[in-house]
């Protein structure tokens, strides 16, 4: 059967802020928002976070990206528009699409699905319609003044991956060493830094097709919990055994609950990550 890859994760709380509605003294909604039950709460695409994952493999090494970003200009870069999973690692991971039509295209439509799954992330707070306001400098005049919607909060999203659905399948590490280190995700302005890392994580490695992990921790009071999650171990629909769990949930009393029921339980997230990846080379946790 296939090994498969599974991660949730939490990142810190912080003051989120979406600037692409460029302030012009207009009330345009500048952050995503969905409704949940009885509440609202902000989100954040998939492809936003998929663009901060390919801003790392860029970083890590350009030449083995095809699509590069050019920050000067405002625009993507492409080594190779027939595309290659072979050759580059963001054609591997992401997938492409090459809808181009003529008679010299021997491929009148190329496409290869993306092997990497990215959820939206969800905000864990409810959103009550926070703004701020600010003017800007030197001269005044109509659209001087400008607003902006802030959500502080913590954000939580899952990805998914089938390592051996990669025309490399070492390059599924790279994935776990991105989510650790990502950055620019969600479109903000450079007057915006928001710190998209794991605060907390759920690995999960196993041949279920399902990840099942999704969605697993919950705003407890101050602090973030994981209640399904335990319960998913407790009742043994996910082995205890197939789970790495990290950062700042460790510390809390479903961290020694998740301990007790033999689940590899670290406190650093960088440890979690190496064990995952010596997980998916070998079978054995590090």
């Amino acid at each position: 059967m296939s090994q498969h890859l599974f991660a949730t994760i939490v990142t810190s709380t912080a003051v989120a802020a979406n600037n692409r509605g460029e302030g012009d003294g207009s009330t345009l909604s500048t952050l995503q928002k969905i409704t949940r039950g009885n509440d609202q709460y902000t989100t954040v695409s998939a492809e936003a976070i998929r663009w901060g994952l390919r801003e790392y493999l860029q970083n890590l090494d350009a030449a083995q990206v095809n699509r590069t970003f050019d920050p000067d200009k405002e625009a993507y870069n492409l080594k190779n528009e027939r595309f290659s999973a072979k050759d580059f690692i963001d054609d591997d991971l992401f997938g492409y699409m090459d809808a181009k039509k003529g008679k010299d295209n021997e491929n009148a439509t190329t496409k290869r699905r993306g092997a990497l799954e990215v959820s939206r992330a969800i905000s864990l707070d409810p959103f009550w319609g926070d703004i701020a306001f600010g003017s800007k400098g030197g001269t005044k005049g109509k659209t001087s003044i400008h607003s902006s919607e802030v959500h502080c909060t913590a954000y939580q999203y899952t990805i998914a991956l089938t390592p051996e659905s990669l025309q490399d399948a070492s390059r599924a590490a790279l994935i776990l060493d991105a989510i650790g280190a990502v950055r620019h995700v969600g479109g903000n302005h450079a007057r915006f830094l928001y710190d998209f890392r794991p605060e907390s994580i759920v690995i999960r490695v196993t041949q279920d097709p399902s990840p099942w992990i999704m969605d697993s921790f919950k705003r407890m009071g101050d602090t973030v919990g994981c209640p399904k999650l335990l319960r998913l171990v407790e009742v043994g629909d996910v082995a205890a055994s197939e789970l790495i769990v990290a950062g700042e949930i460790v510390d809390t009393l479903y961290g020694e609950q998740l301990k007790k029921l033999n689940v590899t339980v670290v406190r650093g997230v960088k440890e979690a990550i190496a064990a995952a990846k010596a997980l998916l080379k070998t079978g054995v946790a590090a």
